[in-house]
Formats: structure tokens, sequence, C-alpha cells
């Protein structure tokens, strides 16, 4: 079949047209990238690995899928949008498919491979295949061709790579936004073949192409209208009772549910779970949070300081007692003061605690804020997420319990929740060492929680002398926490006695490795 060459006045326009589908090719690529490691962090926690197992298997694939083009090159217009069909399905339907095999196959590592390695071919097989057809529009040295074509990939990455958390994610969510980029690619694809090349089609793939272009559309317009349904019944086989509220915030996946009433309660069980980790159960977060709280109140306590918590409840503690003048409140995502604030058993649970006029909230993340505050607090609360993903590992380091004590008012107290001495002992005493190498006298202590089971915390306070381990003399009726439970708090059992293990830093982030480890399979 010849090749039928644009006219003289048309070769500019047709170069533009081809370097334009290399501009959003490259765009739609970079966001599939994206979309599966936004998921993986969202699902399984662990950002740098996600992101080292879809990027090292992409870059590989994409080798792959440029050899795999060579023979194809002799029909490189019909291969193209072939290509370009195929990935705009497969990359418009990635999430929703990582997503079932996470929800109900329990799949989802190999899952991503396979997903990971398919798009990574087809991505790769673009360039060689869009070489030729700019090739054939005018014929230039291949260095030239080489450097406008990876211009228009370069920089349609740069869209790609701004477009997917600051449009795609917040107009679209990950699922939808996944399908709208899987149908641009597919525009792209065939408006460059069926309008520059339209004489390189013979009437066999022009039937074909046509065929595929219906399917890809029906195929990705029925995941469109049922990405809400899907989202919610996937979502729902993660968790044991109703979802009652579900959002994808900025930062994370907030999941509220609700439970019919257990027996022995009196209350049905009120849920919250952030990227899928349980943050409270109404059933006994008392037991935490007056653990977590009480104890460190005995002493000054006008200023209080609480990183995290953005659900209210530990607040709720503090400000029983009438002289803490104020309470800052340090949570990095609003959307959950937010739910805190509105939804109704939550505010409940919570005693409204967001609405006291002493209550002041910073939606900032709690590294951050330290760095450069200037205020003083006499007691701070650090009831921050567990150190099993990166970004939450930086908050059990050295270097951010030294900014912690920088705020420290005379006599100022500090407590951190710390996981599980029993579950996760390495990651406990990780913790423990870290506050005290940071320039803190410590004392750890323990508790049940049954939706927890054994929980720890470590109480602290600047310098050699360590804290009491006492409640205020003028402590409120409490329901779990007395005199007695609490002093037999500080007993640690000899099977999960002190570990002798190294202090997390940022460079160095110990207990992110411990947490994984440990509490994998749990």
């Amino acid at each position: 079949m010849t090749t039928e060459e644009p006219a003289p006045p048309r070769r500019r326009a047709a170069r533009a047209a081809v370097l334009l589908a290399v501009f959003v090719c490259a765009a739609c690529g970079l966001v599939y990238e994206l979309a599966l490691v936004a998921l993986g962090s969202y699902l399984i926690g662990d950002a740098v690995g996600q992101a080292s197992i879809v990027l090292g298997v992409m870059v590989f694939a994409m080798g792959v899928g440029a050899l795999a083009a060579k023979p194809w090159q002799s029909r490189a217009a019909a291969a193209f949008a072939a290509v370009e069909l195929t990935l705009a399905l497969l990359g418009g339907l990635s999430v929703l498919g990582l997503y079932a095999a996470f929800a109900w196959l329990d799949l989802y590592g190999p899952a991503l491979v396979g997903t990971a390695f398919v798009l990574g071919l087809l991505i790769g097989a673009e360039i060689p295949l869009l070489m030729v057809l700019l090739q054939r529009i005018r014929e230039q040295s291949a260095g030239d061709a080489v450097a406008d074509l990876f211009a228009a990939d370069y920089v349609g990455a740069l869209l790609g790579g701004l477009a997917f958390p600051f449009l795609l994610i917040p107009v679209f969510g990950q699922l939808k936004g996944a399908l709208v980029v899987g149908a641009v690619n597919a525009v792209a694809g065939l408006a460059l073949v069926c309008t520059v090349f339209r004489a390189d089609l013979g009437r066999r793939a022009r039937l074909g192409l046509g065929a595929g272009s219906v399917v890809v559309a029906l195929l990705l317009g029925y995941a469109w209208i049922t990405a809400h349904d899907f989202e919610v019944t996937a979502r729902q086989q993660l968790y044991r009772d109703p979802v009652v509220h579900a959002e994808r915030s900025r930062y994370q996946e907030i999941v509220l549910t609700r439970s019919v009433r257990e027996v022995g309660h009196a209350d049905s069980d009120l849920r919250l779970f952030l990227n899928g980790d349980l943050q409270f159960s109404s059933v006994d977060e008392y037991r935490y949070h007056e653990s977590l709280v009480h104890p460190v109140l005995r002493g000054p306590r006008g200023e209080v300081l609480v990183l995290g918590a953005g659900d209210g409840l530990a607040l709720r503690e503090i400000l029983k007692y009438p002289d803490v003048r104020r309470v800052t409140v340090v949570d990095l995502d609003p959307a959950v003061v937010r739910l805190a604030k509105r939804e109704p058993q939550l505010r409940e649970l919570n005693g409204n605690s967001f609405a006291d006029p002493r209550v002041r909230v910073l939606n900032l993340d709690a590294f951050g804020w330290l760095r450069t505050a200037t205020e003083r607090f006499d007691v701070v609360v650090a009831d921050l997420p567990d150190p099993d993903e990166t970004a939450t590992a930086k908050l059990y380091t050295i270097e951010f319990y030294a900014l912690v004590r920088s705020v420290l008012a005379a006599g100022g107290r500090l407590v951190v929740q710390a996981g599980s001495p029993y579950f996760a002992p390495r990651s406990y005493w990780s913790i423990e060492r870290s506050v005290r190498e940071a320039g803190f006298a410590t004392v750890p202590y323990h508790v049940d929680v049954p939706s927890f089971g054994d929980w720890g915390f470590v109480l602290a306070a600047p310098g050699t002398a360590a804290p009491a381990l006492e409640l205020p003399a003028d402590a409120p009726p409490l329901r779990f926490l007395t005199p007695s439970v609490l002093a037999a708090a500080a007993t640690f059992p000899a099977d999960r006695s002190r570990v002798d293990v190294p202090a997390s830093t940022l460079l160095q982030p110990h207990v992110l490795e411990y947490a994984r480890a440990e509490w994998r399979g749990y």
C-alpha cells in the first residue's frame, strides 16, 4: 500500500497534529501511572513501595513495548490507533479493576503488577509508531525527530502530572478521573489517524477501528454511569458494618460505619476509618482517650496543644477541665474536622467539642507547623496516625519530638500514642526511645482497648525527671481509668518487656520498617 504524503502547505499542520498527539498521549500515560500509585497508597498505605513497583514495572514494560512495536511500523497509523484504543480502555478501567481486585479477590498485588506491565507495554509502543508517522510527513534527521517528539512528550507529562492532583482528583475523583483520561486518550489517537493519516487506512482497518471505537465508548460510558454504585458496593465489601459516610479528601479516604446495636451495648457501634485503618470504636473509645489525656493533664494545663485528633474525642476529655484556657488543635485534614463538627452521632460522641470557644483549629502539617511555632504550651497531646506510612513515620522521629520539646513551657509534659506493645513491640519501644533521645524523661504505659487490643502510650517531660503517672487531683468522674488501673498500666509482663531497638530519625525511619513488618497480617 502506498502512502499518500500530505501536500506541502499542509505539512506544518500535520506535524503539529502529530506533536499534539504526542503531548496528549504523554499526559494520559503519566496520569495512568499516578493513578496506580495513588490507589495503592490509599489501599495499602505504602506510598514509596507502591511508587517503586508501579514506576519500575512500567518503565521496564515501556522498553519491551518499544521493541514489540517494530513489526507494526509498516502499518504505523492503524497500529497507533489500535494501541490508543486499547490503552484508553485498559487505562480508563484500571482503577475500577484494581479496586475490585482489592475488595473482592484479595489479588491486589498481582493485579497491580499485571496492570502496570500492560499499560507500560502500550505506552512504550507509542513513541516508535509516532516517530514513523512524523517522518512520513517530512524526512528529517533522527536527532531532530527525537528532539521534537521528546520535547512534546516531556511537556505533556508535566501537564498530566499537574492535572492529576489539582484537577482530576478534586473534580472527578480517582475512578471517574481515570475514565475521563481514557476517553481523552482514545479521542486523541483516533483524531490524528482519522484526519492526517486517513489515507493510510485500508477498508478493513477502518471497519476494525470503527468497531473498536464503539466498544471502547460503550464500556467507558457504562463504567461512568455505574461508577458511583460500584464504588459504594466495593467499599462496603471492605467493612464489617454499614457505611454511613464516605469521602476521599485531598489526603485520605474517610469512612464512617455504624452497626446495629450489639449484645451487651446500649448503643450502636460508630467507627471511623482513615485509609482503611480503624481510628476508634464508640463502644470503647473512652478507654483510649481517658488513658491518653488525663495523666498528662496532671500539672499546669492552661495552654494545651493537640497534634492530630481531628475527631474531637481527645478534645472532649481535655475540655472537662475548666482551668484549660485554650486548646490548639493541629490536624492536617480539614475534612475530618468538618465531619466531627457536622455528623450528628459523631458530634454527640465528641460532646460537640469543636464548638467550645476555647478551641482553635489549624489545618496544617504538624511537623511543618512546629518548625515555625513561637507559642509555648503546658501540655502536648500527640494523637497521630500510626507510623505505617512514609508520611506519618516522620511524626515519630527524634527530630519531631525535639520540635515538640521546643514549644513546651517550663514544667510542660508530652503524651504520645505509641501503638501496641503486644502486637508491635519493636515499633512501640522504638517510639519510646525516640522520645527519650529527643531530651525527655519517659514513662511508658499501656491499657486494654478491646477494639485495638493492648495499646500503649508514652508520658514524657523534658529533662531527667520523669513525670508521675497519676490522675489529676481534680480529675472528673471517668468511665474506665482509676488510680489503681493507671498504676497497673506502668507494669509490662515478661513477654512484653522493653525491647532494645534504635530510635527513629528522618533519614533512618526504623519505626516505619517495624510497623509494616509487625502489623502485616492484622
